[in-house]
């Protein structure tokens, strides 16, 4: 495999690429369609004999009919080439319907598994990887596989098939022209091998490149608010520019490769067809040939001139598809981690108290040696509200992502209610375990669709509820008002307002557990005191254990405890009181909180 992109970290060096054995490992994909697959497969070769027998009608036409002024026989044999041009074109339509629809269905059947493996995979994945070398991958690459296997495969069978079978008649035709027609496949098999080399490097290196101009496209829409406060449209245009002319002058030099080895594919059959001309002709002089022979080869072997010129575009598409399969298996070859245990089982929300425990808890992210969390021991009673406070760094986010286990503890557990959460179904933790995240994502969809993300099942007063809740009564002012559209990422919106939402559907399931990752930062001062009153009504009434991270004391004031982390570890336990007046790092994270509020309310729209 040739040197990857910066985007992709999980490309290999070219010595140990296997395309051919990734692309073969597709062929699940085709079992459901081998019924199919076979019926276009015998209708090609219907079609092709078809084609095959033309000539061979036409030299009993010239030999027989014509050279006897039969007109009978010539009206027979007329109509059989009809029937057989009739016969060819149903069934290349057959053939091509047939292809078309199992393809499709195909493609179709590989990126709902790369999607759904994607959402196996864990965060440290996705952190790793650039979104736009995914996205290529789940698009344009499968749709180049799509196009191997459906066309390019068929007609390199077809064609394999076609040559073998054209040369064994002209061999029975006229032995010795024969034979010089089929050695002319020793110059195609040496040209085909030296272009399949180059060309897969070239194929490998421009899908790479597609995917870094795709992460480029995306990264600019995403930051074009960030890019034009900071004026810097021209240098990212010309960081674009760069790629982009990468990805043009690999293009090039692609179609550069495939035109050169094109020409010469054209070169060798023509030049055997001059050969076989001048000797055929020879040959009819002599009287070792007839006039309707040397037509019926003619016409045979010009039947190869398509195949041999077709074969460029065949090694092409079949070279793109195998980089195609590398790069997707690449995808697939990642393991989940993050997997139900083989006794895993279901908890419903009646039978779960809260306890939440961390016992002698150590997290490192996969590739550091250093661990984020050090044997951290930490219990949340039933009903319970735990502030997480330390300075920026100190792992307060990375405890939070365990819970639901977005991450792996790497050595220790964590329980609820006793029970290991390694040993519970991920769909079961994850429906007992409300998150809501400093940075919240919303979708392209509907303000009601992104609420009941996790409770699909929601009635309209449970939703009106959880908004009420989060003070996110704003939605029903929306231009369609629930039904709205919020835009990718929710960028309509202001960051106050989509922390409100992500808050309301954090709270709409009543989950058992609430993570809380710093969700009212976004708020103004009254805001902030509306949600906070409400929220900490609702943590008292449905009794939920609660764990959040706070930075300012008014969101410490919700909780009934703080625990002090730093360095990875948990130093202090205890009220907000009770730590004010005796542990003095607890004082310090506290006032070294940035007024923010103070002077910079107006520039918060919520």
């Amino acid at each position: 495999m040739p040197a990857p992109s910066d985007g992709n970290p999980a490309a290999q060096d070219d010595a140990r690429s296997k395309p051919l054995r990734n692309l073969w490992r597709l062929r699940p994909y085709l079992r459901p369609y081998a019924t199919e697959f076979a019926w276009l497969l015998v209708a090609a070769l219907a079609a092709t004999a078809a084609s095959l027998a033309v000539p061979l009608v036409v030299q009993r036409v010239v030999d027989g009919p014509v050279a006897r002024h039969d007109e009978a026989g010539l009206l027979r044999l007329g109509a059989l080439a009809l029937l057989l041009g009739l016969a060819e074109a149903v069934l290349i339509f057959i053939r091509r319907w047939t292809q078309s629809s199992s393809s499709v269905g195909m493609e179709a059947a590989i990126r709902a598994d790369i999607y759904a493996h994607l959402q196996r995979l864990p965060a440290g994945f996705h952190d790793r990887w650039q979104s736009g070398q995914l996205l290529s991958r789940i698009t344009s690459d499968l749709s180049v596989i799509r196009r191997f296997l459906s066309f390019g495969l068929l007609f390199l069978v077809l064609n394999l098939i076609t040559y073998v079978a054209v040369v064994v008649l002209l061999i029975r035709l006229h032995p010795w022209l024969g034979s010089l027609v089929a050695a002319s496949a020793v110059p195609l098999f040496l040209i085909s091998r030296r272009f399949a080399r180059h060309y897969h490097a070239a194929s490998r290196r421009m899908q790479d490149q597609q995917g870094d101009v795709a992460t480029l496209v995306e990264e600019t829409a995403q930051g074009l608010r960030t890019m034009r406060a900071y004026g810097r449209g021209p240098e990212l245009a010309a960081r674009f520019a760069v790629g982009a002319r990468r990805l043009h002058d690999t293009g090039i030099g692609k179609a550069r490769l495939l035109a050169r080895t094109s020409a010469l594919f054209d070169l060798v059959p023509n030049l055997t067809l001059g050969a076989v001309l001048v000797t055929g002709a020879a040959a009819v002089a002599e009287g070792a040939l007839s006039i309707g022979e040397l037509v019926a080869f003619v016409s045979l072997q010009l039947m190869l001139i398509w195949p041999v010129q077709s074969l460029g575009w065949i090694i092409a598409n079949g070279q793109e598809a195998a980089t195609a399969a590398d790069r997707i298996q690449e995808v697939l070859d990642t393991r989940p981690t993050i997997v139900d245990a083989p006794h895993a089982r279901s908890l419903e929300r009646a039978d779960v108290r809260g306890r939440l425990r961390f016992e002698g808890v150590t997290f490192r992210y996969p590739g550091t040696s250093a661990p984020v969390l050090h044997d951290l021991d930490l219990t949340v009673e039933p009903g319970e509200t735990m502030a997480l406070v330390g300075v920026t760094g100190c792992g307060k986010s990375t405890l939070l992502s365990l819970v639901p286990r977005l991450h792996e503890v790497t050595r220790g557990r964590i329980t609820v209610d006793g029970r290991d959460v390694r040993d519970l179904r991920l769909g079961s933790l994850r429906r007992l375990v409300g998150v809501a995240f400093e940075e919240p994502t919303l979708f392209s969809m509907s303000v009601w669709e992104n609420l009941t993300l996790g409770r699909p099942d929601a009635g309209e007063e449970e939703v009106r509820a959880a908004l009420a809740l989060a003070q996110a009564d704003f939605a029903y002012e929306l231009p369609w008002g629930l039904a709205t559209r919020v835009g990718e990422q929710g960028l309509s919106l202001s960051g106050g307002q989509r922390q409100r939402l992500a808050l309301a559907r954090a709270v709409l399931g009543r989950p058992a557990l609430l993570v809380l990752d710093d969700p009212l930062s976004a708020l103004d001062v009254h805001t902030e005191a509306l949600v906070e009153a409400a929220l900490r009504r609702v943590l008292r009434e449905s009794r939920t254990t609660a764990l959040l991270v706070a930075h300012r004391p008014s969101t410490v004031a919700l909780a009934d405890r703080v625990a002090l982390l730093d360095g990875g570890r948990i130093v202090a336990v205890g009220t907000h009181s009770e730590l004010l007046a005796r542990v003095p790092a607890y004082r310090a994270v506290l006032s070294a909180e940035p007024e923010r509020r103070s002077g910079g309310v107006g520039l918060v729209r919520s």
